[in-house]
């Protein structure tokens, strides 16, 4: 298998095309990276930002330069010595008439050739929840127009920007009684009777977009409903969908896959065995899979790993003080009891999205249920169900057609017990469980298996990442994607024995901290981990700052806007991207960024607002008190607040530099994420996807290396990328060996080795550490194994080191971190 030695991801839209791609290359070179790794590049909709609407997965989209430009950049990569991965999406397309193969379906119905490509119930029309108000009220307000297009001689429906083909029976009754004229089809547009007929014949029905959780004939990908699940586990579809990729893999241009989304598929492992066949066995292939804290991947897939989430858990647990996290604990449970309660806000959540969010999709599966178990009341079924759902601890299982795993087996068996405390009766609970663990074989069976599989899965995503992460605030370093905020941090034996694992099961799974998914970036994350290192500085700052900010605050019919749980939230989120010269930055901009996420954060916690249910009055009091954090006429809290955030910052980038270095070495390919090569003060998407807008350049002086943090931080990649190419096989197969310290500072250090025949690296990194005095360090040393004693050099400083145990405190003596390389 071709593996990577590191990769950069690129998100290609916006400013990034083929040819500012192209552009960059000499820059990664020389940052040391071995591959790109692109963000969809396949065409998608008109206007997309990222890339995961395909519209045809067998054309590279024009808007970033087609064919033309991609075999261009490609030619400069390999030019280059570089490899490049792509990102595909198997799991959905653009619900779009953009799409021809949607179009084709809307105008022919299952009829169409295509109709059996995207995963729709036909027993029913094709629901589409495009209207902005309920039929009936857009009929009365002609909000439909009738309009004959010239180019393929159709006649379409115009709802605003959407254009729906009509079924050719119809439109060809209509054109056969009234013509083509624009003003005949106007004025029949304007007959609410006659639309609504015309309307009842075709193929879809246009629903009020507010009914789609209850009504939607498709499976969308999550909550979002312009985009349909696909049928991959059809051989014709995958076909279909993968003509252009294995003919991109195939002609040397693309050496690795990223899969996009795997637990939305109805057999994962099928896929992916179908998949690593068509592209052959030297294709790098890793998967999109959150893994819940002590899951595993699959033995049985045949890729190289994840793309990372879990690596960010082990950050988390490394920089994170316990004692620390119990202090703000102790503060944030009165701040907000109801919120503070992880166990019953997760209950609520995933009841909100069963009841409510995926109301449709349980219903279906009900429904599917009781055709299997006739037997079964459909209230006990559907109860069943709804505690099954609620109580799964993991995003979901992989069993098929065969039986299941012995993983999957006890998954099932933990939520099941969950589950059983919740229900008067549990014979249909049995029912359902059986269905998910032993072999099916009849259809009905093996369709509630797959769908219930593709449903647990959003509905723990939707509940966790995009509800209960917004609602539980105590520490919003620690919601992040894949992350347990719950959790007490690890210590650096559990650090230890998780690269063993990783290490077994995953050495070339790609390790990252940033993303254009995760909730914060690297940076971001790492000043806030520092919270639990001083809490009373931050809890009683945090008490000031709402005295200070009381009159901004608005008294609502409903409470406190914002509330207490919100401010609590706003503070960490504002000190996560508080510049270091607060007075030359650009303020506005900042505001901006700000209020942008606190509404989202706002909606995202569906607590007094939601996407589904907009509070004008709530929003905009919330958003004015974001704003009032940046006015001219709060000088006294934007200096307070700078005053205070000043030694988190130090402590941020200390454990910044640790996190970077541990990924750079530990088991895993390292992932940068673009921009975060500098440092990545971002917050959730949007804010993390946009454009990168420094200069790709690597000119400045050695003499800055001291005086700005970005530099330093590049610096340390370029120099451990560049050593990792030249010996790839000390970090892609050499073992991992944790390193015992001692002295007074020993549980301040995290160190290991990477050993390979005769090669040696030695990572060693700071963790916890406030503000150190020149003594602190005292008589703390890494003990090296006496199979390692040998002269090593650090490659951050050029300076050698003494051939047995390592001094902390000449290690650090001019970096906060220490990398040392040699041959035994």
């Amino acid at each position: 298998m071709t593996v990577s030695t590191s990769t950069y991801r690129l998100q290609f839209r916006g400013n990034v095309t083929f040819e500012r791609a192209t552009e960059l290359v000499p820059y990664l070179k020389r940052l040391g990276i071995s591959h790109v790794y692109a963000s969809p590049i396949f065409a998608a909709k008109k206007g997309s930002t990222h890339g995961y609407d395909v519209t045809d997965a067998n054309e590279i989209d024009p808007v970033l330069g087609g064919r033309a430009g991609f075999d261009a950049f490609c030619a400069v990569l390999q030019q280059a010595k570089l490899g490049l991965i792509l990102d595909i999406v198997p799991n959905h397309m653009a619900a779009s008439v953009e799409n021809v193969w949607w179009r084709d379906v809307l105008r022919r119905g299952s009829g169409s050739v295509y109709a059996g490509h995207f995963d729709i119930d036909w027993q029913r029309k094709l629901t589409l929840p495009l209207l902005g108000r309920p039929l009936e009220e857009s009929l009365a307000a002609a909000d439909f127009r009738l309009r004959y297009e010239p180019a393929d001689g159709c006649i379409y429906l115009a709802y605003f920007d959407n254009l729906l083909p009509l079924s050719i029976a119809s439109a060809d009754r209509l054109a056969a009684d009234i013509g083509t004229d624009a003003e005949r089809l106007l004025a029949f547009s304007r007959d609410a009777a006659a639309m609504r007929k015309l309307l009842a014949e075709q193929h879809w029905q246009l629903l009020y977009w507010k009914d789609a959780a209850e009504n939607l004939s498709y499976r969308r990908f999550f909550e979002v409903a312009g985009l349909v699940g696909m049928r991959v586990e059809d051989p014709r579809v995958f076909d279909d969908t993968h003509r252009l990729i294995i003919e991109l893999v195939r002609s040397g241009q693309v050496q690795g896959l990223r899969v996009d989304h795997i637990d939305g598929l109805a057999d994962p492992k099928g896929y992916l065995e179908h998949l690593r066949q068509a592209v052959g066995p030297d294709t790098f292939i890793v998967v999109e899979k959150i893994l819940a804290r002590g899951e595993k991947l699959p033995a049985d897939w045949p890729v190289a790993g994840t793309t990372g989430y879990e690596f960010i858990a082990a950050m988390a647990d490394l920089f994170v003080n316990e004692e620390g996290l119990r202090k703000l604990d102790e503060a944030y449970r009165p701040v907000s009891e109801e919120d503070a309660d992880f166990a019953t806000g997760l209950r609520k959540a995933k009841l909100l999205m069963v009841e409510r969010n995926f109301a449709g999709e349980t219903r279906r599966l009900t429904r599917l249920a009781c055709s299997i178990f006739a037997d079964f009341d459909e209230e006990e079924i559907a109860s069943a169900l709804r505690e099954l759902l609620v109580a799964f601890p993991v995003y979901r299982t992989y069993a098929y057609q065969g039986a299941a795993s012995s993983d999957d087996v006890t998954v099932v068996e933990i939520a099941c017990g969950k589950a059983r405390s919740r229900l008067s009766t549990v014979d249909a609970l049995d029912a359902l469980a059986r269905l998910l663990k032993e072999e099916v074989s009849a259809a009905e069976a093996l369709e509630f298996r797959a769908r219930f599989q593709q449903l647990s899965g959003p509905i723990m995503a939707k509940a966790v990442e995009d509800t209960l992460f917004y609602r539980y605030n105590r520490l919003i370093a620690l919601n992040e994607v894949g992350g347990e905020p719950h959790a007490p941090p690890g210590s650096v034996a559990a650090f230890h024995q998780f690269m063993n694992d990783r290490f077994q099961r995953q050495r070339c799974g790609l390790s990252t901290t940033s993303t254009h998914d995760t909730k914060r970036g690297e940076d971001t994350r790492a000043r806030l981990y520092g919270l639990t290192q001083d809490p009373d500085a931050w809890i009683a700052g945090v008490e000031r700052w709402r005295n200070m900010n009381s009159p901004f605050r608005s008294s609502l019919a409903d409470g406190p806007a914002p509330e207490p749980n919100i401010e609590w939230m706003l503070y960490q989120a504002l000190a996560g991207i508080w510049p270091q010269d607060i007075e030359g930055a650009d303020r506005n901009a900042l505001k901006e960024r700000f209020c942008a996420y606190v509404l989202k954060a706002i909606r995202e916690a569906k607590l007094r607002t939601d996407w589904m249910d907009e509070n004008p009055s709530y929003e905009h009091s919330v958003e004015a008190y974001a704003a009032a954090l940046f006015s001219e006429d709060n000088r006294e809290f934007i200096r307070d607040f700078d005053r205070t955030l000043r030694p988190f910052m130090e402590l941020g980038f200390r454990n910044s530099l640790s996190q970077l270095l541990i990924k750079l070495t530990a088991p895993g390919v390292p992932d940068i994420y673009q921009g975060s090569e500098r440092l990545d003060f971002s917050l959730v998407d949007p804010d993390n996807r946009r454009p990168v807008d420094h200069p790709w350049t690597d000119t400045e002086a050695a003499g800055a290396l001291a005086m700005d943090p970005a530099f330093l931080k590049r610096h340390v990649i370029r120099t451990v990328l560049r050593y990792r190419n030249q010996h790839p096989f000390l970090f892609l197969e050499g073992e991992y060996v944790p390193l015992e310290t001692s002295g007074a500072r020993a549980s301040n250090l995290v160190a290991f080795a990477r050993v390979h025949e005769r090669e040696t690296a030695v990572t060693i990194v700071p963790r916890l550490v406030d503000m150190p005095s020149s003594d602190f360090w005292k008589d703390t040393a890494v003990m090296m194994p006496r199979e390692l004693k040998a002269p090593l050099y650090d490659l951050l400083t050029d300076k050698p080191s003494s051939a047995g145990d390592l001094l902390a405190a000449q290690l650090f003596t001019d970096h906060s971190l220490s990398f040392l390389v040699g041959n035994r």
